[in-house]
């Protein structure tokens, strides 16, 4: 496995991310290859995890507006980016990218870190992967919010749109990552934060990560991801912990998603599930501080309750968590 690593002059002077980088290492089971992850890690340390996952072809950058909402409510922020994108290694090859390896990547992510007590919120890729975390390791999650995101199994038509863009991101000779991402934005993107998506991505060999992605979405029944997300599930299906949908109103990739979500998941019954008024596919750019609001409002609603030790002599009473 050729790991590509983007120069660090690329990400200087991004507008409004002003976060210092932190990064761990991971070894790939398969090639034993050693890939640098970069993570955003703010906020108290003590406090419990939200978990803030990208998808494709974006970065952490896009959690931007987000952060800084979070952290003033009192969680600990963290935002990685996925193998293949920001500041983490770029495997080279198209072909060393799977499903399973991303799932495998951040599985390791989150035992590296030792993260407990997760708020997970996660939109496109970030909740194909995200969701089979929750899946899989569901001990480690005490909420999750999904926005602009599902959990194909290959057994739906994923429809005429899907396959003009997956053709157009394996055939295009050079990829406009920073305009897909604009493109994607109901309100647009500005010159330099067009250029903040492009940063990543010196030349096209280091796109492979964001060339496959589209590719890796389980399209047929016998998908080598079908039946791990059909596994994944049968698990969400018993998930009983708070669920919450938020996901735009101008995204026509994901519409509809959300219901199935709302339906499937038993921790989904009762949730304050909202539509966002003004988001495209991207609607952390759009409408990302309401989106961060949500998030926070929902880990205040279903803060677990805390024992605290009563005086000598009294029984231990439960006091509410005191709210962000």
């Amino acid at each position: 496995m050729q790991l590509l690593r983007t120069p660090d002059e690329r990400f200087d002077a991004l507008p409004g991310f002003p976060y210092t980088p932190n990064y761990l290492t991971l070894v790939d089971a398969a090639s034993g290859a050693s890939l640098r992850m970069h993570y955003i890690d703010e906020g108290p340390e003590d406090a419990a995890p939200v978990l803030l996952m990208h998808g494709e072809p974006s970065w952490s950058f896009l959690y931007r507006k987000m952060i800084p909402v979070l952290v003033a409510a009192g969680h600990r922020v963290i935002a990685p980016d996925l193998v293949g994108f920001g500041r983490s290694d770029k495997p080279s090859a198209i072909d060393d990218y799977s499903y399973q390896r991303h799932v495998d990547w951040m599985s390791a992510f989150l035992e590296v870190l030792d993260l407990e007590r997760i708020s997970l919120c996660c939109q496109d890729w970030g909740g194909l992967i995200g969701l089979r975390l929750v899946a899989e390791h569901g001990d480690r999650f005490d909420r999750v919010l999904a926005a602009n995101t599902f959990l194909p199994t290959g057994d739906q038509e994923l429809g005429e749109a899907f396959a003009q863009w997956r053709e157009f991101v394996r055939s295009v000779p050079v990829l406009p990552v920073g305009d897909i991402v604009k493109r994607g934005s109901a309100k647009g993107l500005s010159e330099a934060e067009t250029a903040a998506y492009d940063a990543p991505y010196p030349d096209e060999t280091y796109k492979a990560g964001a060339r496959a992605f589209p590719l890796l979405v389980p399209a047929s029944p016998d998908d080598p991801a079908a039946e791990p997300n059909r596994q994944a599930w049968s698990m969400l299906m018993r998930w009983e912990k708070p669920f919450l949908t938020a996901f735009s109103d101008e995204d026509p990739i994901t519409r509809g998603a959300d219901a199935l979500l709302q339906k499937l998941i038993p921790g989904a019954k009762g949730q304050a599930h909202t539509t966002l008024t003004g988001g495209g596919h991207f609607l952390q750019e759009d409408v990302g501080v309401e989106l961060a609001e949500v998030l926070s409002a929902f880990t205040r609603v279903h803060a677990p309750a805390k024992t605290e030790a009563a005086p000598e002599g009294e029984p231990d009473a439960e006091v509410e968590e005191p709210a962000d």
